[in-house]
């Protein structure tokens, strides 16, 4: 096994579990310390800070080493363990400031323990490193240089694949106006979303975030374009009517990745909305932030909701909700990577100025997107994607093209 120098340290009162992940991590490579609690390893955030921490501690605990570790102006991620499988109590735990949330124990699920580490590990590299990057950029070798030139131009070659997949913007589907907005970190994107007219009545978007980033990832958001393709035609074929229903959909896309052995998962939000009974049926894959939904004249919220995330467990169930559109209304669907360009440091605050945003006149992708800054920001820290649905209440587009 290569040596590493990335250091993790490990907080759990468990011994045993303490152990058994430090065999796990070690045998990875990594430089491994384990503590009972925060109090017994103090002198590591003196003089030597990880550069991941997982952890087993309640959310007040989390928050407050995420709180110390902000002070020490130091990019660590904390990933929260725990015995439980509840949505509420996993939010709480991101809220508090955890980065990533794995079941414990930690090291039954090799893939996903080994898929949260990568992602870590990515983040912290990409923070940490980044203005290195660009300073010694300018000194490396021609042959590197060369290399680096190969390496974009194939990245950009699969960029402008994945734009084509894309659907129009500003598309008029059944008295709805949907656009959308989509900006990558780096050449390919994880992120991918789709809308379009499964009947005369109902319309579907989603929106996915892929884990990871590359090539890899980018390959996920093909074979969800593939799939919706797939289903589309096997209901005009009328061989199957998964995608009118949202948990349907979502079971074919875990199947499909599981099938395809590449260790990816995805968090997924989908929604049909039926303009005949005005209703949204909704399933979520674990997707954050939720969408949210604003009435006009009316109240504007986050949809609630919870669900596995996609492509990690063998036979796993999703829950439909429903809301009454009985308004005209705009829909605004968002992946991850919304919240790391808003300039606020805890979770809660940051959905609070999101919500802020869309409440005072933020509805179109464009007016949010110049909230945010968006178009002067020229590296983003991670993929993002908005997706807008606008409700054109006098019913003229129901006659538009898919």
């Amino acid at each position: 096994m290569t040596s590493r120098t990335e250091r993790i340290l490990i907080i759990d009162a468990n011994e045993q579990a303490r152990s058994d992940l430090s065999r796990y991590l070690e045998a990875r490579g990594f430089y491994v310390t384990g503590f009972p609690d925060v109090s017994a390893a103090r002198s590591l955030f003196e003089d030597n800070i990880p550069d991941v921490i997982f952890a087993d501690l309640p959310p007040e605990a989390i928050r407050e080493l995420s709180k110390r570790l902000d002070e020490a102006d130091s990019f660590t991620p904390i990933v929260a363990c725990t015995c439980s499988e509840s949505s509420a109590e996993i939010v709480q735990a991101l809220r508090a400031g955890a980065a990533d949330v794995v079941l414990k124990p930690c090291n039954d699920d090799k893939g996903a323990l080994d898929d949260v580490i990568g992602k870590l590990f990515d983040r912290v590299r990409v923070n940490r490193l980044n203005q290195l990057y660009r300073q010694e950029l300018e000194e490396a070798n021609r042959e590197l240089r060369t290399g680096i030139a190969e390496l974009r131009a194939d990245q950009n070659a699969g960029r402008k694949v994945q734009l084509k997949m894309l659907p129009d913007h500003e598309l008029r589907l059944s008295g709805l106006q949907v656009d959308h907005l989509i900006k990558p970190s780096l050449y390919l994107s994880g992120d991918f979303l789709d809308y379009f007219r499964i009947t005369e009545d109902k319309v579907l978007v989603y929106i996915a975030d892929v884990s990871g980033h590359g090539a890899s990832s980018a390959f996920v958001t093909v074979l969800l374009k593939n799939l919706t393709n797939r289903l589309q035609r096997n209901m005009r074929r009328q061989s199957s009517d998964d995608i009118l229903y949202p948990e349907r959909f979502l079971e074919r896309i875990n199947s499909e990745l599981l099938d395809t052995g590449l260790g990816k998962h995805v968090t997924v939000f989908v929604g049909i909305i039926s303009i005949s009974t005005r209703t949204l049926s909704y399933a979520v894959g674990a997707h954050f932030p939720m969408p949210i939904l604003s009435f006009e004249g009316g109240e504007t919220r986050f949809l609630e909701g919870s669900g596995l995330p996609v492509g990690l467990f063998e036979a796993p169930e999703w829950e439909v909700y429903e809301v009454k559109l009985d308004k005209p209304f705009r829909l605004l669907l968002f992946s991850d990577g919304i919240l790391e360009v808003i300039p606020a440091k805890s979770l809660d605050e940051k959905e609070k100025t999101l919500l802020e945003l869309v409440s005072g006149g933020s509805h179109t992708i464009a007016s949010l997107s110049d909230a945010l800054g968006l178009g002067k920001i020229s590296e983003l820290p991670d993929d993002i994607a908005i997706v807008s649905v606008t409700d054109t209440i006098d019913g003229s587009d129901n006659t538009s093209s898919t």
